[in-house]
This record gives C-alpha cells, sequence and structure tokens, in this order.
C-alpha cells in the first residue's frame, strides 16, 4: 500500500495545531477506503484534563462507534507519530485496517530530553482459578 504524503502532512499540522493549543503535539486522520478523510483528531490530553485524550485513541473510539466492521477494516489512520503501548490496543480492538505514521517511538525516544515515562511496578498473576472463571467460555 503507498503512502500517501499529503495524509501524513496534515497530520503533522494537526499536531502543530495541538502544541499551539496548549497539549502535546500529535495529530491523526482516519481516511476511508474511497481515500476520503473521515474524522481528524488531535492531541488534548491537556486541555481536557484526561491523560487517553489521544488522537489515535479518539480516532479508534469514533470508528468503533461509528463505523461499521466491515468499513472500518477498510481505513488507514495516518499519524504524527507510532501510536503508544495505549493507542495500539484500542487500534488493535477498533478493528481499523492499517496506520501510517510519520515519526517512530524510537525516534520520537530521541528528541526527549528528559526520558520516557517512569514504569509502574506490577505483579501477578495471582488467583489463576478464581480470575479465569468469569472468562472461560467467553472467547470462541
Amino acid at each position: 500500500m503507498p503512502v500517501n504524503e499529503e495524509h501524513l502532512r496534515r497530520a503533522i499540522a494537526l499536531a502543530a495545531e495541538a502544541r499551539a493549543g496548549g497539549n502535546p503535539p500529535f495529530g491523526s486522520l482516519l481516511v476511508g477506503p474511497d481515500g476520503t478523510v473521515l474524522a481528524e483528531e488531535r492531541n488534548s490530553s491537556l486541555t481536557d484534563r484526561d491523560i487517553t485524550a489521544h488522537p489515535e485513541l479518539k480516532l479508534a473510539r469514533w470508528a468503533a462507534r461509528e463505523l461499521s466492521p466491515e468499513v472500518a477494516a477498510g481505513t488507514t489512520m495516518y499519524t504524527s507519530c507510532e501510536p503508544c503501548g495505549m493507542c495500539a490496543g484500542a487500534l488493535a480492538r477498533s478493528g481499523l485496517g492499517h496506520v501510517v505514521f510519520a515519526l517512530s517511538a524510537e525516534q520520537l525516544d530521541g528528541l526527549r530530553t528528559g526520558g520516557g515515562f517512569p514504569a509502574v511496578p506490577t505483579e501477578g498473576p495471582a488467583l489463576h482459578s478464581e480470575a479465569s472463571a468469569p472468562l472461560i467460555g467467553y472467547y470462541p
């Protein structure tokens, strides 16, 4: 699938708009199977006071709510930066067809002078039989 540089440039412009609005500089747009731009989003995590207000996540939620699975599968998301883990999880569940990004996560890390977010300590698994009981038979 050829990369549409015009759509990538629009994602970068949306990132610049997010930054100008006081938010982290990330932007994304969703393009339908026929090449029509279906929706655009900018990061609004600071102004919305919502750590999940990433443009990729907002578009994934919109697509899952507004598009049929068949249409969603034919879409392409163009985004200014490779989706973070949170957004990648939402994209996997949304049924979108393809993602094209301008800047990789590794390249982004190279631009950060203070490093990334600190890891949150986790532990587990625990209570396997109790935790698995509600899940048994749920997945085909």
